[in-house]
């Protein structure tokens, strides 16, 4: 057995009904649609949008875990499922907080020296925060 298929073998795979239960109490702007754990991220533009590209992608090489991705003008859905172990595993959960919490940041909600995109100026709209 290869090394691809002995790791896959040794994966979790979730049910649906887990899939949906941790979906709701640990990332609940994520979806379960046709085995994958999906979720869509509004930008402002197609700059904003390949921002988005960009920062999914690094974080996905860093975690050698990659997601299949769609995109236009003013958005980018992120589908995740380990096509290894043919599901959702750990790695699909993980790596989805991931992308969560580095696509969702907004330093000027922290109180720090950062201060973010300035909200009132259409000029450097970023993120359509949920």
């Amino acid at each position: 057995m290869n090394d691809e298929k002995q790791a896959a073998a040794k994966e979790r795979v979730y049910s649906e009904a887990e899939i949906v239960e941790r979906l709701k109490n640990e990332l609940p702007k994520w979806y379960y649609e046709n085995g994958w754990i999906r979720r869509k991220y509004k930008t402002h533009s197609w700059k904003s949008t390949l921002m988005v590209i960009n920062t999914v992608g690094h974080l996905a090489e860093a975690a050698w875990h990659h997601p299949d991705l769609a995109a236009s003008y003013a958005w980018v859905e992120v589908k995740l499922m380990n096509h290894a172990a043919k599901g959702v595993t750990d790695k699909d959960f993980e790596l989805a907080k991931k992308i969560e919490s580095v696509v969702q940041w907004q330093p000027a909600t922290e109180g720090g020296a950062l201060e973010g995109t300035p909200p009132t100026d259409q000029r450097f709209a970023y993120i359509k925060y949920d």
